[in-house]
């Protein structure tokens, strides 16, 4: 009768029962996989716990991970306390679990129990009130293959009380050989209490939960990253983004560039908010009192450091290309539109930290102007694009994704330079999001001219230019080193060595003017001729695909055409035609996919497009987006009623482009200019 659900599970690898274990781990630390309303979840305590009368309980050393491991094992006292207030209130008595949650223990158990105290942190302000913290006490039984959720709340007193209807228990159960079911059970389903946040309604237990942990069960794969905000505190995290969220939503009302300023707004807030929360501990930990300094190289839009800015940190940011958003922040927000090439000219004595979001071609380099501005300076950088100290990253192993080897390439260079590179993933709607950081170094700051010899070897070793010669010094200027500390390597210097040395003379930075390389910029007559030219390719290509067109009673055939690779499409097209195509980026194809009207793009092959087969999206679009559809209704010609042979596979009021001239309607759309200033 308390049973809320049951997935079948077939182990044919061996995974279980660890594997089980290994999914309940996942929902008790990071819940907010399966719950998207939940932030994460603090790891406050956790440890054995004694089955029976016993006096004493063994402690665990917490193995939440970074600072909140610590809590673990600093709370690992109170755990015990709260053990015995909890186990008299179960409804059972005696500590027993009430029907039909399967007992603790069993013939031959064993006298412990492990118990893991947590508090969900949820993802959103509260809309009332603020509510008090949310805190369960997860009680582990790996004899029977049970972990009981015994909910928790405070009262006047300090004291804990279980929150009896909102129990529940996950439980493993070999059914035979290699069949096993996982089933959720609530002794009191009648009673349960959803607020919509931590405790969801019944049915998503049974339902998403439920699947979620027999899917893990037998698929846990070793991550190639870390958890996310692995190196901070979730607690902290969670309230400082909603603060931030909060204090700066209104950019997005506001955004004038031409990128996308959802994404790109809570982007940098949730940047912005793990710095903060980073710096706060560093300070702690280095016993600092004033708010550290920063230098952020590449920093497009400069929303970061706009806002690191106004929450207290000295700074400033530095862009080749300045952006249309830099005046709306004010004199307080420092914006440099500047080249940087690295090299003695570039090197930041004076700065903490140096911060590399998204920087491309600096992002190898940033490691090395920290380690050569000053002893004390770090650095933090979020990789995205590719690249080498040199030019575009080329692979060295096919072992790993190319995003895994390039992030283990950065981190080396942050080792080479004499940081100890710890590594997180972040919380952003970002496909890259793993960050790698450099805040203590693992040398002496007497051995920095070794250190420096080290990092110069290592960059001429990674040289592919054939006009830089392997014997060439990379150059330094020591005496940017403050207290003297690099003297002895200074002196290594030839004579004739300028002091604004540059490091790599075939270093590359990037344009001033962007250039738009992605077909939309070519004449409109050329990408015409190459519609034109693929699609009687399609069209004539042996043999052809007819559809029968049932359209107002019709029984005649259209012409599908047939589908070819793209090699064989570019084999088909003249060589000034793919030369011009190729100095654009995703060439022929990107020329193709921009032309969804004609033509349908998939695994590598060209299709004609046939309207009939578009089914309408399974989600609700967006206001906006309906807005727009609307406005763009017959805006623009068909493209088959002009050029197919057997015309458009549609009726003219089924079809949304212009069925001749005479349907044309003006676009009410205003097309923002893309070009950068």
């Amino acid at each position: 009768m308390g049973r809320v659900g049951t997935a079948a599970v077939r182990d044919g690898g061996a995974a279980l029962p660890h594997g089980f274990w290994a999914a309940v781990r996942v929902w008790l630390e990071k819940p907010q996989v399966a719950n998207r309303r939940l932030c994460g979840a603090a790891i406050e305590a956790e440890g054995t716990v004694p089955l029976g009368e016993a006096s004493a309980a063994v402690w665990g050393d917490g193995s939440g991970g970074g600072l909140e491991g610590r809590a673990a094992s600093a709370g690992a006292a109170e755990l015990g306390r709260l053990w015995w207030e909890v186990r008299g209130q179960l409804p059972a008595g005696h500590g027993n679990l009430p029907s039909p949650l399967t007992p603790w223990g069993g013939p031959g158990r064993r006298s412990e129990l492990r118990a893991v105290l947590r508090t969900l942190l949820p993802r959103g302000l509260p809309v009332g009130p603020p509510a008090p913290p949310v805190k369960e006490l997860a009680v582990q039984d790996v004899y029977n293959g049970t972990v009981t959720f015994l909910p928790l709340e405070g009262n006047s007193e300090g004291k804990y009380q279980v929150k009896k209807c909102n129990i529940y228990q996950i439980q493993l159960t070999r059914v035979e050989d290699e069949e096993w079911s996982v089933s959720i059970v609530a002794p009191f389903p009648e009673d349960w209490f959803s607020d919509g946040i931590a405790y969801p309604k019944l049915a998503w237990l049974g339902n998403e939960l439920l699947s979620k942990l027999a899917k893990w069960s037998v698929e846990q794969k070793p991550s190639e990253f870390k958890n996310t905000l692995s190196l901070i505190s979730v607690a902290k995290y969670s309230k400082v983004y909603q603060d931030l969220k909060k204090k700066y939503k209104e950019m997005v009302k506001v955004w004038p560039e031409v990128t996308d300023p959802e994404k790109f707004v809570y982007e940098d807030v949730a940047i912005a908010t793990y710095l903060l929360i980073l710096w706060e501990e560093e300070r702690k930990e280095k016993r600092l009192t004033k708010k550290q300094s920063f230098v952020d190289l590449g920093c497009g839009n400069g929303l970061l450091v706009h806002i690191l800015t106004n929450e207290g940190h000295s700074g400033r940011g530095i862009d080749v290309r300045r952006r249309k958003i830099w005046d709306m922040y004010g004199p307080e927000t420092h914006l440099e539109e500047s080249t940087i090439m690295p090299g003695d000219s570039h090197l930041f004595p004076d700065t903490d930290w140096l911060i590399g979001n998204h920087s491309d071609e600096l992002t190898p380099w940033i490691p090395v102007i920290a380690a050569r501005s000053s002893y004390s300076c770090c650095y933090f950088v979020l990789p995205c694009c590719f690249f080498d100290f040199h030019g575009k990253y080329s692979r060295r192993q096919s072992k790993k994704t190319q995003y895994r080897e390039y992030l283990d390439f950065v981190a080396q260079v942050g080792s080479v330079c004499g940081f100890h590179v710890e590594e997180d993933c972040l919380r952003i709607p970002s496909t890259k999001r793993v960050s790698l950081i450099g805040k203590n170094r693992t040398y002496p700051p007497t051995e920095c001219a070794l250190v420096d010899k080290q990092i110069t070897q290592y960059i001429n070793n990674r040289q592919t230019c054939a006009t830089v010669t392997c014997d060439r010094r990379v150059g330094f200027n020591h005496n940017d080193c403050p207290d003297g500390i690099c003297k002895e390597a200074a002196s290594e210097h030839s004579e004739n060595e300028t002091a604004d040395t540059i490091w790599m003379p075939g270093f590359q930075p990037r344009e001033k003017v962007e250039q738009i390389r992605n077909c939309a910029s070519l004449p409109r007559d050329f990408v015409d001729d190459v519609v034109l030219s693929v699609a009687n390719l399609l069209l004539n290509a042996t043999p052809q695909k007819s559809c029968s067109n049932m359209c107002g009673g019709n029984t005649n055939t259209w012409n599908q055409g047939e589908s070819l690779s793209l090699k064989e499409v570019a084999e088909h097209l003249n060589k000034e035609t793919l030369k011009r195509l190729k100095s654009e980026y995703g060439g022929l194809q990107t020329l193709l996919k921009n032309n969804h009207q004609v033509f349908e793009v998939l695994n590598g092959r060209v299709h004609i497009r046939d309207w009939r087969k578009e089914k309408p999206s399974r989600k609700t679009k967006p206001e906006v987006k309906r807005r727009l559809s609307a406005e763009a209704f017959k805006t623009r010609l068909c493209w088959f009623f002009i050029h197919h042979p057997d015309g458009c596979s549609l009726p003219s009021e089924s079809c949304p482009y212009a069925h001749g001239t005479e349907e044309l309607r003006q676009s009410q759309i205003i097309k923002k200019k893309k070009h950068i200033q």
